[in-house]
């Protein structure tokens, strides 16, 4: 017995990575949205240490006091109720708007960076713009923007970035003298002027930074989607070659049917004696028929599976089907097979519903049990299952035959479509 798992999902093959858009290169909406909901996961842990710190802040206000750590004012709770109400407006845009030209991946993805850049400078204003190093959390915006943008795109964050740290660092030290975090990371034994001094020696290091990681970054981002332009390109080829062989085979298949078909008229003729008495032996002609027989069989396997290929590409064609009927449906046609060899089948079915391609399912089932039948011993049995298990939402159909089975070097092969087991 040999249990092997199928899916009618999409291969990740048809995931496309990357859209081409023009001339550029952007990744397809898809993993924008795959990568919004992973954000939009890491937003919520954020927001749970946030409320953390406040409620430590509460609760041990004292013994934070004595390490140096100031209870702070009510911006964490302002910032904590921003990121919470956006990131369920970015849920809901995702899961319950209509795609449009306002509300878009890329759109909502700029919507992201933009709350989160205001809310990092908040954060950096009353922690401290120039007295910790919370400012390089900037870099990470500017990092994701050169993956999930175009260069161009990318700068807009960049000097958005910049913009907004030397305002930050503008209103800390030349408008508002803003109380660090922690007095052990105060800056306080420096005079006014040499502050401000560093505070814009500080600012221009920073903006300098940020403009080099977003060059760097940039560049490696070019090179990584320039590599994966040629994948793309390749993939693409592939199919096409693909599919250039399916028609050369079908095209031979459909040549050969109809002189298959007449040898197999001729054979049956002599084999029936209509032609008069005739000089090859009967074993001859016997074997020549079967063989010609096999041959038609495979004919018309080849077609059906170019039938198979075509229509699984259509999903709406896709139906809700009860699995119980479909089986008994299936059992009935095959049963003079069965009844040919004294095969007993022995049925356990457990019934759910799945949204399936009704011949598909069909043409499966039957082809599995058939060979179950076929390659099964004489006054044997084939046991046809079916289980739900309702933990995971799941359902499986179990076919066991206790026949010759399939060698285990040739088991790697069983899904290739023009392999022959020996």
């Amino acid at each position: 017995m040999a249990i092997t798992e199928f899916s009618w999902n999409k291969t990740n093959n048809q995931n496309i990575l990357l859209e081409v858009i023009g001339d550029k290169l952007k990744l397809s909406d898809d993993v924008l949205i795959s990568n919004i909901r992973w954000f939009i996961t890491f937003r919520w842990i954020l927001i749970a240490t946030l409320v953390f710190f406040e409620i430590l802040m509460l609760s041990a206000s004292d013994a934070l006091a004595q390490l140096g750590i100031n209870e702070q004012k009510k911006w964490p709770i302002v910032v904590i109720i921003v990121l919470a109400v956006t990131n369920i407006a970015y849920i809901f845009a995702l899961n319950h708007c209509k795609p449009s030209k306002y509300n878009s991946p890329s759109i909502n993805l700029w919507v992201q960076i933009i709350v989160d850049l205001i809310c990092l400078s908040v954060v950096v204003h009353f922690i401290g713009s120039t007295t910790t190093p919370i400012s390089f959390f900037y870099v990470l915006h500017i990092a994701l923007a050169c993956i999930f943008f175009s260069t161009r795109e990318s700068l807009y964050v960049t000097i958005l970035v910049c913009f907004m740290d030397t305002i930050v660092i503008v209103v800390d030290n030349f408008l508002v003298t803003q109380a660090p975090l922690s007095s052990l990371i105060g800056n306080n034994f420096l005079s006014e002027s040499s502050r401000r001094e560093g505070a814009i020696v500080w600012m221009f290091f920073l903006d300098a930074l940020f403009l080099i990681v977003w060059y760097v970054v940039s560049r490696l981002s070019l090179i990584v989607r320039a590599h994966e332009r040629h994948l793309l390109d390749a993939y693409r080829q592939i199919n096409q070659a693909q599919a250039e062989k399916d028609q050369y085979a079908l095209l031979i298949t459909h040549q050969l049917k109809s002189p298959l078909d007449a040898i197999r008229s001729k054979i049956n003729l002599i084999k029936e004696g209509y032609l008069g008495e005739t000089t090859p032996s009967k074993y001859c002609t016997r074997t020549d028929g079967f063989r010609a027989k096999n041959m038609s069989g495979l004919i018309l396997d080849l077609l059906r599976l170019e039938r198979l290929k075509d229509t699984c590409l259509d999903t709406a064609i896709f139906e809700s089907v009860d699995i119980q009927a479909t089986l008994q449906k299936s059992i009935e046609k095959i049963t003079p097979v069965a009844n040919s060899k004294n095969i007993a089948l022995n049925l356990s079915i457990e019934n759910f519903i799945c949204k399936v391609i009704p011949d598909q399912l069909g043409i499966l089932l039957e082809n599995i049990i058939t060979n179950a039948i076929t390659y099964s011993h004489d006054n044997g049995s084939v046991e046809i299952t079916s289980t739900v298990n309702r933990l995971n939402q799941s359902a499986e159909i179990t076919i066991t035959d206790h026949g010759i089975g399939i060698d285990n070097k040739d088991l790697p092969n069983i899904f290739n479509e023009y392999f022959l087991f020996t």
